[in-house]
């Protein structure tokens, strides 16, 4: 059985494409997880996106076990987390 990659999406990505487009662009999360899908052929993906730093913590460490890699967008957590 093929190990899925995670691709874990941080706090406000929800937000893509209608939060200030002017600065962060049109492009959605959806469309997003349609690029990340698209590149990873059929390779399968585990894709989320949360609001919570715990949350966050708790799907890399069910990656740990789970996953063949890992990819971390972690938007504001990568200068807001305690």
């Amino acid at each position: 059985m093929t190990q899925p990659i995670f691709v874990l999406n941080g706090p406000n990505l929800n937000r893509l494409g209608t939060r200030e487009p002017e600065i962060y662009g049109r492009t959605t999360l959806a469309e997003i997880e349609q690029m990340c899908r698209k590149a990873a052929g059929g390779h399968p993906l585990e894709f989320r996106q949360t609001n919570a730093e715990h949350q966050m913590v708790d799907w890399i460490q069910e990656a740990i076990d789970r996953a063949g890699g890992i990819v971390i967008n972690p938007a504001g957590l990568s200068f807001r987390s305690i």
